[in-house]
């Protein structure tokens, strides 16, 4: 018997950004789901634009999975994680502990198959990064979303993961910003109308 999926059912109980006012709240497996989505689309505009050679299913798929080890540690802060280097180096300790802790409740004929979806030692890293950047797009894209909504507390977190989204190398981030994201400072009517 494996508790691995009794686990992931419930990273719908994990709240994002637990130190931040937020009008609408947001939880780790809708952030998953949209995490997914964008890394998907950035491996299909990596493909057709930028002469890459990436799986959009794969990057889906890695993305799903890519914070299932909050399960076990909950979601640290940005600005606790990254307080100082100390801190950011246990927790980081602490992350691959609670990723080996779900790889094993994965029974042993299907451990190959996960271990690069759980575990970041055994990650692809040029996955890894795409859906690094697919988190930083949704990261921001959240941000937004509380602006409209009137809530000024997102605005220090949205200039940060502007920058890193500036400094991005992957023109494939760029792209997706200048094609999708304009829409979401807009109401419902104003997207409607540009059908």
């Amino acid at each position: 018997m494996s508790h691995l999926f009794a686990h992931l059912a419930r990273m719908k109980l994990i709240q994002r950004w637990p130190l931040m006012y937020n009008v609408r709240s947001e939880n780790v497996q809708e952030h998953s789901l949209q995490v997914a989505m964008v890394a998907h689309s950035l491996a299909i505009i990596g493909n057709h634009k930028f002469g890459k050679s990436l799986s959009p299913d794969r990057a889906a798929t890695v993305a799903i999975f890519h914070d299932a080890s909050e399960i076990i540690t909950g979601d640290l802060p940005t600005p606790v994680k990254y307080f100082n280097k100390e801190i950011e180096a246990e927790y980081k300790k602490i992350e691959a502990i609670a990723e080996n802790r779900l790889l094993e409740m994965v029974p042993e004929e299907f451990k190959q198959e996960y271990a690069s979806l759980l575990t970041s030692e055994d990650a692809d890293i040029e996955y890894k990064a795409l859906v690094k950047s697919a988190d930083t797009i949704c990261a921001y894209l959240k941000c937004l979303e509380e602006d409209r909504a009137g809530n000024s507390e997102f605005n220090t977190a949205r200039k940060r993961l502007e920058q890193s989204l500036n400094d991005n190398p992957d023109p494939a981030v760029q792209y997706f910003i200048d094609c999708f994201v304009p829409s979401f400072k807009l109401n419902l009517d104003d997207i409607n109308q540009l059908l």
